[in-house]
C-alpha cells in the first residue's frame, strides 16, 4: 500500500462507486486541517500502521484541507455512501448533539480522564449517537485544552477573571462559561483577536498553547494561565456503508488499529504541549491554576439549559459518574 496526500476534487472523488475500487480497496480519510497540521501526523501514523498490518488489503488515501467537500457535506457523506472516513472535531455536533459534553468546562483534568471518558458508559452514549446516523466512531484521538492568557495579571482562581475582557469564540456556551466564572466574555472572530488585545479592546482570549505561539499573541499578552478549561477530541468516523462493503476480518482489523492508536496520540498531545510551553517560557509569564476551584465554579453550568439540552441530562450525568465529579 502507498500512502498519499491527494489534492482532488470533489466531484471526483466521490464519483467512484465501492464497487469500482481497485483491490486493494481505497479508504479515502477526509480532514479540515491543513498539511502539517497534528490531524495531518495522525492519519500519517494511522496509514502507516494501517500499511504495516494489512498492505494488500486497503490503500489509505489522505485528503487534508476539505478537498473531498466541506466537513459539513462530508460527515453527511459518510451515511449516505459518498465518502468513506473522516477526522473531524467541533463540526461533528450538528451530527450528534450527544458530542456537545465537550463544551462542558472542567470536566477532564488531563488526557489521562479523557481515556476514562472513552472507555465509560458514557462513551458508548457518544458512539450509539453516531450509530444512529449511518457512521461508526472508531476511535477518539487527541486534540487538546484550551488555556486562557490576558494582558493584567495571572489567573489563578476563578476570582482572578472577575472584571477582565475575555475574547470568546462565537458559541453561547463558550460565552456563559467565561461570564458565570467571572469574566467579561467578548465573542470576537478569531481573525479579529490580535488587534482587539493589541488595541485593548480585550483583556484576553482563550485557545489552545499553541496558538499563543503560532498566532504570535504573546506579542500583546502578559500572562498565560493554563486553565486547560475546556478539550475537544477529534473524532475518527467511518461511514457505515463503506465498513459494509468490507469482509468482516478486514473492518474489524482497520477499527481494531483505529482504537489501538488512540493511546499514541494522547502522549503525543502531551509531549506537544510540553514543548510549546517550553518555547514560550521566555516570551509570556506562565503559570498554573487551582483547577479544583475552577471546577467548583463550573458546577452551575452542569445543569443550564445552554449545556444540557444539547448533549442531553442523561449524557451529562454518565459523564459525570464516570469522571468521579459530584
Amino acid at each position: 500500500m502507498t500512502i498519499r496526500t491527494l489534492l482532488l476534487s470533489s466531484a471526483v472523488a466521490v464519483s467512484l462507486p465501492f464497487t469500482a475500487l481497485a483491490n486493494p480497496t481505497v479508504l479515502q480519510i477526509n480532514s479540515s486541517l491543513p498539511d502539517g497540521s497534528f490531524a495531518h501526523v495522525f492519519l500519517t501514523e494511522y496509514a502507516q500502521r494501517v500499511e504495516a498490518a494489512m498492505s494488500d488489503k486497503i490503500d489509505v488515501q489522505i485528503f487534508m484541507g476539505n478537498t473531498l467537500g466541506s466537513e459539513e457535506d462530508v460527515l453527511q457523506g459518510l451515511g449516505f455512501g459518498t465518502h468513506h472516513a473522516s477526522l473531524s472535531a467541533s463540526a461533528v455536533v450538528q451530527i450528534n448533539p450527544r458530542a456537545a459534553i465537550f463544551d462542558l468546562p472542567y470536566l477532564f483534568a488531563d488526557r489521562a480522564a479523557v481515556q476514562t471518558f472513552a472507555a465509560s458508559p458514557a462513551g458508548e452514549m457518544l458512539a450509539e449517537g453516531f450509530a444512529g446516523n449511518g457512521m461508526r466512531l472508531a476511535a477518539l484521538w487527541d486534540n487538546g485544552f484550551r488555556v486562557i492568557t490576558n494582558s493584567v495579571r495571572p489567573i489563578v482562581t476563578p476570582d482572578d477573571l472577575v472584571g477582565l475582557k475575555i475574547r470568546t469564540p462565537t458559541s453561547r456556551q463558550r460565552v456563559e462559561m467565561f461570564n458565570t466564572l467571572g469574566a467579561n466574555a467578548t465573542p470576537l472572530s478569531f481573525g479579529e483577536v490580535y488587534s482587539a488585545l493589541d488595541q485593548g479592546v480585550v483583556d484576553g482570549q482563550e485557545n489552545p498553547a499553541q496558538i499563543t505561539d503560532s498566532a504570535r499573541l504573546y506579542e500583546v499578552q502578559g500572562y498565560m494561565s493554563m486553565s486547560n478549561h475546556v478539550y475537544l477530541p477529534t473524532f475518527l468516523l467511518f461511514g457505515e456503508p463503506f465498513l459494509a462493503s468490507l469482509d468482516e476480518e478486514t473492518r474489524d482489523q482497520l477499527l481494531e488499529i483505529a482504537a489501538d492508536m488512540a493511546s499514541w496520540t494522547f502522549d503525543w498531545g502531551d509531549e506537544t504541549d510540553a514543548s510549546v510551553v517550553a518555547d514560550l517560557a521566555d516570551k509570556i509569564a506562565i503559570n498554573e491554576v487551582d483547577f479544583a476551584a475552577f471546577q467548583a465554579a463550573a458546577q452551575p453550568l452542569y445543569e443550564s439549559a445552554t449545556f444540557v439540552d444539547v448533549a442531553g441530562a442523561d449524557m451529562v450525568a454518565a459523564t459525570l459518574s464516570a469522571l468521579g465529579i459530584e
